[in-house]
């Protein structure tokens, strides 16, 4: 079909079309050939919904026709001031806010292609994204500024919100726009991947999958109302953060709850001020909740999401005794936009990860692609109405093989469907001659009251090839040390199989992780060596 876009780059450099992956389950979406994704999630609630709350967050709360009033004004600042045509790349940078979504859909709805960034990046790494997305303007936060300044090459237009200029700006402009009059496979979206193996690549999403995932994971397994009040941690700049927070909600009309800050001290009253049904956060931030759990009235709350890496069996447990909820695991991909195995409630089975979402298949390969018996560990495979598309990246080729997404994670399939974890593809643990599987390891540690948190990586050793070796962040009033190495030592012999315990155990402060909360174990790898 006929693009909008009157600047092509983001179409001449999608993959070729054989690398693409196959999309079952789309065409019973039934999206038609045109469509913007802001008009089908934000323009459709005014006809019903338009008072109702669409964002709150300390600093303000918007209905859905302030929020769309404050979107069309941003729409004619970037086509009138900033001249923006069709397919132009937009950086956009801040906090979970009102304004970061308003400009989010200010940028869809004029045709543009988003390209978010985490708050926390510097100049080098805004640099990265400058360059490779071709990026011709930005709207930023006034308070992450400095490090856009710096960054190489500056975009040709920016504006500032916080500060008043952007702000000045929209005041001089009308509250009406005509969307851009968008093909569904336009490219709205460069999500850059949040970098658990340093190396970054931009995965390129049309407007039809900003609503796939929506009318997919979240109509079919979420569930939720045009009650529900949705809440959590991850930067909108996450994908995962982006549906959970704001695409899923506005979907159904429904009510986000934004906040800058989202640690579980925050979060956890938060939920009670808000009165949140509806949580999205990872497992570690699940684990520290649940020892807290009683401090607050969080009997609000009726769902919670548990995405962005493996959940332990013993968080799971843990939340469930001090909640009676059970967390939904998911697990998701910057490259498949959003979640695509999980499990509705009612159908979730403790320590799986799920089955696949409606509209998904997903299977259990070997070195050959071909399809593992049940019970035998394998690569993830995928595919569904969403799917990889690499901006201008010979990964495109590792990623996608024979129509299937190639996720990178080891998995089991179980008799019945249900889908296990066992790790990242590259985490596993080969020591004579066994395979282990860091992740379980872990979750043996975490079972440990003087375990916090853990990582468990192989690293190299010339009699085993490999050594189990341990990172664990202890509990405040216990001691590491001998004694403790020890300690955690037999609990696991004691839990599992007694080859899988760690030979070696070191107690760090604190785990390298991902603005995202992801655990960067290649960071843990690297200082191995």
């Amino acid at each position: 079909m006929s693009s909008a876009h009157l600047d092509r780059f983001t179409g001449a450099n999608l993959p070729p079309r054989d690398q693409w992956p196959d999309f079952p389950g789309l065409d019973a979406l039934g999206y038609p050939a045109r469509l913007n994704c802001a008009v089908e999630l934000l323009d459709r609630n005014l006809a019903s919904r338009a008072d109702h709350i669409a964002i709150q967050s300390p600093a303000e709360t918007l209905t859905y026709a302030q929020l769309a009033e404050r979107v069309n004004r941003i729409a004619n600042v970037l086509v009138h001031r900033m001249w923006l045509v069709p397919g132009n790349r937009v950086l956009l940078r801040g906090p979970n806010s009102a304004w970061m979504v308003a400009a989010y859909f200010a940028v869809l709805k004029a045709g543009g292609v988003v390209v978010a960034s985490m708050p926390l990046l510097r100049a080098k790494e805004l640099s990265q994204m400058l360059d490779r997305a071709r990026i011709s303007h930005a709207l930023c936060d006034a308070r992450l500024a400095d490090e856009m300044h710096r960054a190489e090459p500056e975009p040709a237009y920016s504006a500032l919100w916080g500060n008043g200029q952007l702000e000045a700006m929209c005041a001089q402009q009308s509250p009406h726009f005509t969307a851009c009059d968008t093909a569904a496979d336009d490219v709205c979206l460069l999500g850059f991947t949040s970098g658990t193996t340093g190396v970054p690549k931009a995965t390129m999403h049309f407007h039809r999958d900003m609503l796939a995932i929506c009318d997919a994971y979240s109509a079919r397994v979420l569930q939720p109302g045009r009650d529900d009040v949705f809440i959590g941690s991850p930067p909108l700049a996450f994908t995962f953060g982006l549906g959970g927070l704001v695409l899923f909600p506005f979907r159904v009309g429904a009510t986000a709850t934004l906040l800058e800050k989202a640690s579980p001290d925050e979060l956890l009253p938060a939920i009670a001020r808000y009165r949140a049904t509806i949580c999205f956060t990872a497992p570690t931030a699940y684990r520290a909740m649940a020892a807290k759990v009683g401090e607050h009235d969080i009997a609000c709350l009726r769902k919670c999401v548990s995405a962005g890496e493996a959940l332990p069996l013993p968080i799971f447990e843990a939340w469930h005794a001090a909640t009676s909820i059970a967390l939904m695991d998911g697990i998701g991909a910057t490259e498949m936009l959003h979640i695509f195995i999980g499990a509705p409630q009612g159908r979730i089975r403790a320590g799986a990860t799920g089955i696949p979402v409606p509209g998904y298949e997903a299977r259990v390969i070997g070195g050959a692609g071909h399809e593992c018996p049940r019970g035998t560990p394998g690569r993830l495979a995928v595919r569904g109405p969403t799917g990889c598309r690499y901006l201008d990246d010979a990964r495109q080729a590792a990623y996608v093989q024979d129509g299937w997404n190639i996720t990178g994670d080891t998995y089991i399939q179980d008799a019945d469907g249900y889908f296990w974890y066992q790790a990242r593809s590259d985490d596993m643990i080969v020591s004579s001659g066994y395979n282990i599987a860091g992740p379980e390891v872990e979750a043996a540690l975490l079972a440990h009251p003087a375990v916090r948190e853990c990582a468990v990586i192989g690293t190299p050793d010339p009699e085993r090839g490999m050594l189990v070796t341990a990172h664990v962040v202890l509990h405040e009033g216990h001691r590491a040390g001998p004694e403790m190495t020890q300690a955690l030592q037999d609990f696991v012999k004691a839990t599992v199989a007694p080859y899988k315990y760690p030979r070696l155990i070191h107690f760090p402060d604190q785990l390298p992780r991902t603005e995202t909360g992801k655990l960067q174990r290649f960071v843990l790898r690297h200082e191995g060596r």
